[in-house]
């Protein structure tokens, strides 16, 4: 083989390989359908009095007031959507009314469902703090949890709970009572229908479910009969993380706004992803850092009936505002 043919092997070879390469960022990095959220305030900082956080956790709006679960100070703030503290109940504790470590919220009714990590259960409260119920142990049984992470409520008070060190996504009834579940208790996987520390879960309109399938970097979507429909999260959505379009390091919160749109918490990428209900990569917004409109960590987010975004940022102890984009 001479030296002319050599190079033109070379020079093949590598365009062959930046074709490939432009290919598969086609492929598996979709372009923004829309603008990035703009900032628009922030409020909190570390400490235990009113209005600071000691690792806020989780988010959830409702009827113009912000929850928030402040988890090491084991309580549940609530804000105005300005930001100015109104009230707050828990203490750290298993008794009824405490908490052990909330994590993802959920407002359905007059009624927030807290997930605790610390005491295996789901506590649920009125919205002025009285506690009502809670429902689950520890344990890997049908009903029992090993640290939940969120909960959806359907209209007829059904629950879907993210079981996080069980690998699995319980179904039950409003009273606790086991129907069904995603994933095999205790067994990591990354094939559809498994999991690898599931973090959260929300309920479209029509039934559909989403799940927040934490460390497989990636939405994991049911239908409401139960069956598998789609996943997505970078390449094949089978555990392969990154900083690009559509690819996750960590999803710790799903939620949909009432376009039917899903906003993913996406962790050690310090940002918010939107997605259609179909996951098409809608936008972005968020990088890592301390200043206005920067992240550490988003951990959470809760869109509201006007389309604004909060955020639960942290690392940085903290809840910012977002809206869309023009």
């Amino acid at each position: 083989m001479n030296v002319k043919t050599v190079l033109k092997f070379v020079r093949n070879t590598v365009i062959a390989l930046a074709l490939l390469a432009v290919g598969g960022w086609v492929a598996f990095v979709p372009s923004a359908k829309e603008p990035p959220y703009q900032f628009v305030t922030a409020w909190g900082g570390k400490g235990d009095a009113p209005g600071q956080f000691n690792d806020p956790t989780g988010i959830a709006v409702a009827r113009a007031e912000v929850f928030v679960s402040d988890s090491r100070n084991g309580r549940i703030q609530v804000f105005d959507t300005d930001g100015h503290f109104k009230r707050q109940f828990g203490a750290p504790g298993t008794e009824p009314g405490k908490l052990g470590r909330p994590m993802n919220l959920t407002i359905h009714g007059n009624e927030l469902y807290v997930a605790e990590y610390f005491n295996d259960r789901v506590q649920v409260f009125g919205l002025d703090g009285t506690s009502k119920r809670t429902m689950g142990k520890s344990g890997s049984g049908p009903g029992e949890f090993n640290a939940p992470g969120g909960i959806a409520v359907a209209p007829n008070g059904d629950l879907f709970i993210a079981d996080f060190y069980n690998h699995r996504i319980q179904h039950l009834k409003a009273d606790g009572s086991f129907i069904r579940q995603w994933g095999t208790t205790g067994k990591i996987g990354i094939w559809a229908g498994q999991f690898n520390y599931p973090t959260d879960v929300a309920l479209g309109a029509d039934g559909t479910l989403y799940a927040a399938d934490g460390y497989n970097d990636r939405i994991q979507v049911f239908g409401p009969d139960g069956a598998f429909r789609r996943k997505w999260g970078g390449p094949f959505a089978m555990n392969i993380f990154g900083p690009f379009n559509g690819w996750f390091a960590t999803v710790t919160r799903v939620a949909l706004d009432q376009s039917g749109n899903v906003f993913v918490a996406d962790f050690y990428n310090h940002r918010i992803q939107k997605f259609t209900a179909d996951g098409e990569f809608l936008t972005s917004f968020g990088a890592k850092g301390r200043g206005p409109g920067q992240l550490d960590h988003a951990i959470a987010v809760a869109a509201a009936d006007d389309g604004t975004v909060f955020v639960a940022d942290f690392g940085n102890n903290r809840i910012q505002k977002w809206r869309p984009g023009k």
